[in-house]
């Protein structure tokens, strides 16, 4: 199963940029893509059912912001869409596809960068979101959480840390979530495959160059139960696609 996330900034705005010629020539199995910003009127996924997927859709109830949509080509056995959790279900945050042995979690996290209130928002989901993330494990189902986290794991993760000690998305609350999340019984993908390597990024600012520049954040994730780490064939991310701020990451399991 070849699996990629994408956070496209607006399904609408990365269509016009031609996400689905893209996407013809990936053939991902399962599409994660998250910010999708649908509007009042829904939003036409026609060409993804042209090129043989099912689309799965979670908007935000707010017009034009978050949501998040899984286009897959593998018929799950359940689909799930939240949380379960008015406060978060209603920004679109979270939709789950069943698999006959997985289960895929599409995941947009808050970014917290708006302000204080939204930081502290941001946080009070991350715990909820361990939480949630700990009870479906413990019903049993083996998970691979694709999504934008909206934050980094280490100083390898982002070009200038020292300037961003407690910018949000690297403050030491939001490393340390991270660490402890991953201590529950995940894996990152990408640094299983590709250990400390630096420079890896999935988001770039669009000012002075910065994408040019590599000057960016890794904040997208493929995030692999342990139990399914020796299925992992590999792991990687995209830099050269560009639809959007953000580009794509992929597993293949």
């Amino acid at each position: 199963m070849n699996i990629i996330s994408y956070n496209v900034n607006g399904l609408r705005s990365a269509l016009s940029k031609g996400l689905l010629d893209w996407v013809r020539e990936a053939q991902p199995d399962v599409l994660c893509v998250q910010e999708i910003k649908a509007g009042r009127e829904p939003l036409d996924v026609s060409g993804f059912t042209e090129l043989g997927y099912t689309a799965y859709l979670h908007p935000a109830q707010k017009p034009g912001y978050s949501g998040v949509a899984t286009f897959s080509k593998i018929a799950p056995t359940a689909v799930a869409e939240g949380c379960g959790t008015e406060l978060y279900d209603m920004e679109g945050r979270v939709l789950r596809l069943d698999f006959d042995d997985l289960s895929v979690l599409n995941v947009y996290m808050p970014s917290g960068t708006s302000g204080a209130e939204r930081q502290a928002f941001k946080v009070e989901w991350l715990h909820f979101f361990r939480d949630y993330v700990r009870q479906l494990r413990a019903e049993g189902r083996r998970l691979i959480i694709g999504g934008d986290f909206n934050c980094c794991q280490t100083a390898i993760d982002l070009h200038n840390p020292k300037a961003n000690q407690n910018s949000p998305g690297y403050t030491p609350e939001e490393r340390q979530w991270f660490q402890d999340f991953l201590a529950d019984g995940f894996t990152d993908s990408f640094r299983h495959h590709h250990g400390d390597a630096p420079g890896h990024y999935s988001w770039w600012s669009y000012r002075a160059g910065s994408r040019a520049r590599n000057v960016g954040w890794r904040l997208d994730h493929l995030l692999v139960d342990s139990a399914l780490v020796p299925r992992v064939a590999a792991a990687g991310i995209l830099p050269d696609v560009v639809h959007s701020d953000h580009c794509p990451v992929w597993v293949s399991v």
